[in-house]
């Protein structure tokens, strides 16, 4: 029997998203002068529109109130222009409204947010939602979903959904991850029609002319507050997470946007998993087709028949760094398959 312990913490991660703006002049405006870093412009490029229901200005305004671009940092302000977007179907805004609920401990509130933002494929989202579920502190617990969606997360290129996963390993047994890697290939199934849906289904407001876009400054992950400690519980059959710490107020930096597909590995990545070794070079490519279908994340990969001596290794990748092989390693061994990760 095992005391319950905390199993790990999670830090919200801000948005770096891209504002999306239709071609009226002002809010096009508003985009290219945040290009060049004169906010005050962008702001009152984008006020008159946002007043007048333009979901996209709206948006903007929300981005702005949050990162602190133009005017003091408030996220009261962030979070009512998030509102009105999302209320008017813009999926960004939809995305950062959950987040901002969630990070306000407006758990309820937030939910039906984060889920439909996980349901379309967001990893942030996902990455909440699978703490959740894990913990069962504010939806029902459920290791097989937990792990799914964080496995969905992780492929996504979410590190922190990726050290998640290594710790949910110690606890989840072998048979409920590989029912959840099952469902984490029909979630991705089910993300890709809900994308189609809702982007199909947006409001169409003005000129059908192509959208601009323009990046703005992420927000880095906060760290994550120091851990309480738990007070003493009755032993339980298994152990559990009680009392997740989230951390608030991220701090503006510039990072890279977290990836919204699945992350295919670059070229020039140095890392491989292989998957088998055998003296008949069919039994290889059989176990290539077996595994490419099961596990999540590996047909986004290259597979490769590795030759030495008499022996065919199957290998995939590339991948960039030792983190995203063993990642892939756990979707791997949890399907019921070896896997070791190598150097090449």
């Amino acid at each position: 029997m095992t005391k319950a312990k905390k199993l790990f913490r999670i830090a919200l991660i801000s948005s770096a998203l891209t504002v999306s703006a239709p071609v009226f002049a002002d809010v096009k405006a508003g985009v290219d002068a945040w290009g060049r870093g004169d906010y005050q412009t962008a702001l009152q490029e984008w006020r008159g529109p946002a007043a007048n229901g333009d979901a996209d200005a709206q948006f903007n305004l929300a981005q702005a109130y949050k990162l602190g671009r133009g005017v003091p940092t408030d996220l009261r302000q962030a979070e009512s222009w998030y509102k009105k977007a999302a209320d008017q179907g813009h999926l960004q805004a939809n995305d950062n409204y959950g987040l901002i609920l969630f990070q306000a401990n407006r758990r309820d509130e937030a939910l039906p947010y984060l889920q439909a933002s996980a349901n379309r494929g967001e990893p942030r989202a996902q990455y909440v939602l699978g703490t959740g579920h894990f913990n069962g502190d504010f939806v029902e617990k459920d290791w097989v979903k937990a792990y799914a969606l964080m496995t969905r997360s992780s492929a996504q290129g979410l590190p922190q959904a990726t050290s998640n996963m290594a710790q949910m390993d110690q606890f989840i047994p072998i048979e409920d991850r590989r029912r959840a890697i099952d469902l984490a290939g029909q979630m991705e199934q089910s993300e890709k029609r809900a994308r189609s849906a809702q982007i199909g289904g947006l409001r169409s407001s003005g000129p059908t002319s192509p959208v601009q876009t323009a990046q703005l400054p992420p927000s880095q992950v906060a760290a994550p507050l120091p851990a309480p400690t738990p007070a003493p519980v009755a032993p339980r059959p298994a152990p559990t997470a009680p009392g997740v710490t989230y951390a608030t107020n991220p701090a503006p930096a510039v990072a890279p946007t977290i990836a919204s597909a699945p992350v295919r590995a670059a070229a020039e990545g140095n890392w491989r998993v292989q998957l088998g070794a055998f003296r008949d070079e069919n039994k290889a490519k059989n176990l290539w087709t077996r595994l490419e279908g099961r596990v999540s994340g590996l047909s986004t990969t290259q597979p490769y028949l590795v030759k030495a001596g008499g022996i065919t290794r199957l290998q995939a990748g590339p991948f960039v760094s030792r983190s995203q092989a063993e990642s892939m390693c756990r979707n791997v061994k949890a399907s019921g398959n070896a896997c070791i990760i190598k150097a090449r």
